[in-house]
Parts: C-alpha cells; sequence; structure tokens
C-alpha cells in the first residue's frame, strides 16, 4: 500500500521535475552566452584601448586582427605539428591570413571554410598557384580566384581557428556565430577529423584568458600561438563527435547546403 501511494507520488512529481529540468538546462545556456558575451566585449575593448588591434576595423563583432599576427603564425609554422601537416584546415579570418599564406608557400594544400560555410570548402592546391601568388591567394577573395570549391574537402591533419579569446586549459570563445564549432562538427560527421586531430588558434597575449564557460558543441584548441610563446593546453575538454542536434540552428540549416545533405541521409 505504501509503495503505491510512493510511486503515485513519484509519477505526479514527474512533470514538473522534467519541467524545472527544462527551464533549469534553458537558464544555464542563457547564462553561458551571457558570460561569452562578455568576455567577448571585455576583449575587444582591452585590444582597442591597447593599440594591437587593427585592420579591418572596428574589430568588434569580429575575430579581432592583431599587431603580431604574423609573428604568432611564425611560431606556427615553423613548429613540428605544423611541419608534419600535408593538409591544413583554416579560417578565412584577418589574423589567420599569415598562416594560410604559409601553408600555400610551403607546399602544402589548404583548406578553407567559405564564409558562413555558404559555399561549402574551398581547397587550395598549391601546385595550381603561381610563384608569387601565395599572399593574394590566402585572402578570401583569392581563394575563390586560385582554389576549388566542394561540399566535402579532404581529411585533414590540423585545424587552425580564430578566437575572440581563449584559456590555459582549452576553452575558446569566438565571435559569436558558432561556424567554426560547425565546420568542426560537420567534418568530424563525415570523418575527416577526428579527437586527436590539433586544434589550433594564433591570438595576441592579451586574448588569453583565466576561464571561459563551455557547452557540448563547443570545440576546445590543443594549441596556443602568440607573438612571444606556444602554449600546449592541458585539455580538460572533450571535443564534439559530431553534429549536435538539439543545438543546431534550424536557420543554419537552411543556409548551408552541406548541413542540409548530411541530415537528409
Amino acid at each position: 500500500m505504501l509503495r503505491e501511494i510512493y510511486k503515485n507520488q513519484i509519477c505526479s512529481l514527474l512533470p514538473r521535475i522534467f519541467l524545472e529540468m527544462k527551464e533549469g538546462m534553458k537558464k544555464t545556456t542563457y547564462d553561458v552566452k551571457l558570460r561569452k558575451q562578455r568576455i567577448r566585449e571585455y576583449i575587444w575593448d582591452l585590444m582597442e584601448k591597447r593599440g594591437v588591434a587593427r585592420f579591418p576595423r572596428p574589430i568588434r563583432g569580429r575575430i579581432p586582427n592583431f599587431i603580431g599576427a604574423e609573428i604568432a603564425a611564425s611560431r606556427l609554422t615553423k613548429h613540428k605539428i605544423f611541419l608534419d601537416a600535408d593538409i591544413v584546415f583554416s579560417c578565412p579570418d584577418s589574423p589567420q591570413r599569415p598562416v594560410r599564406e604559409a601553408v600555400l608557400k610551403l607546399g602544402k594544400t589548404l583548406v578553407m571554410a567559405s564564409p558562413r560555410l555558404r559555399s561549402g570548402f574551398i581547397i587550395l592546391n598549391p601546385g595550381k598557384i603561381p610563384r608569387g601568388m601565395e599572399r593574394k591567394a590566402s585572402t578570401i577573395r583569392g581563394a575563390f580566384m586560385y582554389g576549388e570549391v566542394k561540399d566535402i574537402p579532404p581529411a585533414i591533419d590540423i585545424k587552425v581557428t580564430g578566437s575572440v579569446a581563449v584559456s590555459i586549459d582549452g576553452g575558446r570563445v569566438g565571435k559569436g556565430g558558432g561556424y567554426s564549432d560547425l565546420e568542426y562538427a560537420i567534418m568530424r560527421e563525415l570523418g575527416l577529423i577526428d579527437e586527436d586531430t590539433p586544434v589550433i588558434t594564433t591570438v595576441h597575449d592579451l586574448q588569453i584568458i583565466n576561464d571561459i564557460p563551455m557547452t557540448e558543441h563547443d570545440v576546445p584548441v590543443d594549441y596556443i600561438f602568440t607573438p612571444t610563446r606556444e602554449i600546449k593546453t592541458k585539455g580538460v575538454y572533450k571535443k564534439p563527435q559530431g553534429i549536435i542536434l538539439e543545438e543546431l540552428d534550424p536557420r543554419k540549416v537552411n543556409e548551408i547546403p552541406i548541413l542540409r545533405k548530411i541530415l537528409s541521409q
């Protein structure tokens, strides 16, 4: 009798428990987004105040370009993890342009995401780029001119991403669009990268902070290169194993052909 009463009480409480859990998850998600935006605003303001931000301006709303981006890129491109890579993926952001140029000059294949992934991926074969045109080919416009646009890129050896802020434990904040994380998720879904594929970023030293909130779909970084140092992160966070449907923005599905193709299979 008592067991039946207890069972009925639990059953009556379940809808309220699930509702409270759902509301709690919403609140947590909102809090994380708010904290991330505060971090972005802090970094954008700090870089402007310290005079390290540079074209394209304003840096607010962007992956910020910074004085010393070429030095940070040089540190990366001299590292064994880069030298051993044959196919390098890089974001199309301004501070990573020197990395992309180095990829082509060193005879490696460069894979770039098209802006907002609307045209898929751009593959640049250095053998098809006229000598002396590597710098131009490393820009978005030049990549479309000299590269080949494909829905599915080749498997990559390292992924270079832009960041607004990073932390020593591997946390990362982008500009807020979620495209870098989505690029990773798509390539993971297609089997083009795995847990061991290094994720690397180049930033100014001012962009390194103590703590960044991370969620299930956020991709942590393994290496940080700045104008003054190289950091192997602590590897606290696991990388997403693919696309997380519950966190996928329906608008992105409508805008990105490769995403629609994957989800329709």
